[in-house]
């Protein structure tokens, strides 16, 4: 009993993650459907109502009414191909084959694309259960039932926005950076064998999966804002989330990049600390600037309220204005090494560098210079895709200049 009460517990707490939101959705679709089947159709058990129900009910709306249309006639064109062979021939082993064979092709045939798995399957699961011609046509209503509350329920409950599971993912991302910024500055007083480094390479390489990850949840948020009535500013949200997704891949190459430099370092450093007391404090102060700015860019691309956003500006170019007074301190603190042990000179010179890309990528106009470029190029997309409004605005200006 402490189990199941845990259980539902942790259930309440993830309620809002698209997954439980998802699955709940999809079973109260399921269900009614199946309830309005019962009421309409002959058949004793009309499961394609539902099952028609689980595959048009999607997790965005933007979702539902692109692919929506394309389930639907994915299960329509499989109940038709099991109407024709239970008309003929039955369920036998080889018809099976030819069920499978001939849905796929009729599949690519009406440009379902990649739902044409789902016209063998809809014609198998009719082909199972009907052995009778007149009794398929249930099935067609039953299709129809099940795709129409699908639709309803994405239409007037439509499914939530999922910016907040890509917020979340975004500052896990810059919270893992940070961690990274922080333990490299921290060990650059130690003696530093080149395993050690190379694990710190390795981290810094694992940042490319959390970015996937954090990639596919901004999809999802990029599709629940697109045609979503309650969100009024869709567009500009999705462009700060996924101009600030670069950003922090960028910043992610450049760590991994900084991570490889100071192992060939180590490297040169078998018998000692990677620096001198004074370097290695000089770039511990840039480093920790830098991970304090990586997760301030965060807060500021993830903040939706106009003051919360301002403030996490404002902190923002706090920390980087000191991190490159902590960088031009640490640049003379190097170049006067590099004088005297030549040999490091290229080492030292390339974390600078990639210290000044990290904190170019990380600055404010950097950041708004990317957004109104995606801007742009959004508007010139959506003028591509209007010709014939391209004209007429064109001509209408044509008109009001000779009006003038």
């Amino acid at each position: 009993m402490p189990e199941v009460i845990v259980t539902v517990r942790s259930l309440f707490r993830r309620r809002r993650e698209p997954v439980v939101v998802q699955a709940v959705r999809s079973t109260a679709a399921a269900v009614v459907s199946y309830v309005v089947a019962l009421r309409l159709s002959s058949e004793p058990a009309p499961l394609t109502a539902p099952l028609t129900a689980l595959l048009v009910v999607q997790v965005t709306l933007y979702t539902t009414l692109t692919t929506g249309v394309r389930r639907v006639n994915s299960v329509v064109a499989g109940v038709l191909v099991a109407i024709g062979f239970s008309a003929l021939v039955g369920l036998t082993w080889w018809s099976l084959g030819l069920v499978i064979l001939t849905s796929l092709v009729v599949g690519h045939l009406v440009r379902v694309d990649e739902f044409v798995p789902e016209v063998a399957i809809s014609a198998m699961l009719v082909l199972g259960v009907t052995q009778v011609a007149a009794t398929a046509w249930d099935r067609v209503l039953e299709t129809l039932i099940g795709a129409v509350v699908g639709l309803l329920f994405n239409i007037f409950l439509a499914p939530p926005v999922w910016v907040a599971p890509a917020s979340d993912a975004i500052a896990s991302l810059a919270g893992r950076m940070h961690e990274l910024l922080v333990h490299l500055g921290d060990e650059l007083a130690e003696h530093t064998p080149v395993e050690k480094a190379a694990a710190r390479l390795h981290e810094a390489r694992r940042l490319d999966n959390d970015i996937a990850h954090v990639d596919a949840a901004l999809r999802q948020a990029e599709d629940s804002l697109r045609l979503n009535p309650r969100v009024k500013e869709g567009l500009l949200f999705r462009l700060v989330l996924r101009t600030g997704l670069d950003t922090l891949e960028i910043c992610a190459v450049l760590l991994r990049v900084c991570c490889r430099t100071l192992t060939d370092l180590a490297r040169t450093r078998t018998d000692g600390p990677l620096l001198p007391d004074h370097l290695a404090q000089a770039l511990r102060e840039l480093f920790g600037h830098m991970a304090i700015a990586v997760e301030n860019f965060a807060v500021l691309i993830t903040a939706q309220i106009s003051t919360s956003a301002q403030d996490a500006e404002d902190r923002l170019a706090q920390e980087l204005a000191a991190a490159r007074v902590s960088r031009e301190r640490a640049a003379r603190l190097l170049l006067e090494e590099a004088r005297s042990r030549p040999g490091t000179w290229q080492l030292y010179g390339a974390l600078l560098a990639d210290a000044d890309r990290v904190l170019d990528e990380l600055g404010v106009e950097k950041r708004s210079e990317r957004l109104v470029e995606e801007l742009d190029r959004h508007s010139r997309t959506q003028r591509a895709r209007r010709p014939q409004l391209k004209r007429l605005w064109r001509d209408r200006s044509t008109v009001g200049g000779r009006s003038r």
